[in-house]
């Protein structure tokens, strides 16, 4: 099995025409490198009717209602994050409630506030009680603000790991641009926070550095929206680690973190 713990989609309100193409093209694609599982989000309306990182209501309903619609369409293959927006509590309360009931096996924070806000504490404790990890949008050690996002680091993800140290965390793309060495720094003895070896970035020592920091036993593979980067971290994974190793970074550490049952073959 290859589970991607970091997978995005498009549905058709999206700014991109070829919505259907995209989503076809990552399954396809997904087939070559050996992909078994997409577990994926989709942030709204990404960005056309409101905010990639404060999505509204209506847009948070509309993505998820397509996202299990995929995950319908293509039961063996595709998972769901519900992606909620902090700023709207009793919405979010509502549509995790919703979505879990539906099939979906985590949740998914993008940067709607900042992590170690309280407004993440209802979410957190409802995450607890599901038994499901919360997946969060992470810049790589945040030296200033960013227009039209909360954006957090791994700094603030520890402080409400630490709050909440029943629920499991996954750090996003740990190759998605910034120092990631600050974050390892951060997270290095947080047990509750995994690292998702997502992002375009593949520079040279990130994954020894990665091991060195957390252990296998904290690494999730993932590609984000650049399969080919997730690829060429994979294949080099393939000939640093042994075979026991290398199963638990490709699936045995999401199927540990996730839902028992939630893939078919954990």
């Amino acid at each position: 099995m290859l589970i991607d713990v970091h997978a995005h989609f498009y549905h058709d309100r999206t700014p991109r025409a070829d919505w259907r193409e995209r989503n076809a093209s990552r399954l396809r694609a997904g087939e070559k490198i050996g992909i078994t599982m997409h577990v994926a989000s989709i942030l709204g309306s990404w960005g056309r009717t409101s905010p990639i990182y404060f999505p509204s209501p209506a847009d948070l309903e509309y993505g998820n209602n397509a996202l299990l619609a995929l995950q319908r369409e293509h039961p063996a293959r595709i998972r769901g994050y519900v992606t909620v927006n902090p700023n709207y509590t009793a919405h979010a309360l509502a549509e995790i409630g919703r979505c879990l009931g539906a099939g979906m096996i985590g949740i998914k924070l993008a940067a709607s506030r900042r992590a170690d806000d309280p407004l993440l504490d209802p979410i957190c404790e409802r995450a607890r009680e599901r038994g499901v990890p919360i997946l969060h949008h992470i810049w790589q050690h945040r030296s200033r603000d960013w227009p039209g996002q909360e954006a957090s680091d791994a700094v603030e993800l520890v402080a409400l790991a630490r709050r909440h140290s029943a629920v499991s965390f996954v750090l996003a793309h740990i190759g998605g641009g910034g120092d990631w060495r600050h974050s390892l720094a951060a997270l290095r003895d947080v047990p509750n926070v995994w690292v998702d070896l997502s992002g375009s970035g593949v520079d040279g020592g990130m994954l020894e550095s990665c091991l060195e920091a957390v252990g296998v036993a904290r690494l999730l593979w993932g590609a984000d929206l650049t399969l080919d980067t997730g690829w060429a971290k994979l294949r080099y994974l393939e000939r640093r680690l042994d075979r026991e190793d290398l199963e638990r970074v490709k699936w045995k550490n999401a199927a540990r973190l996730f839902p028992s049952g939630a893939f078919p073959a954990d």
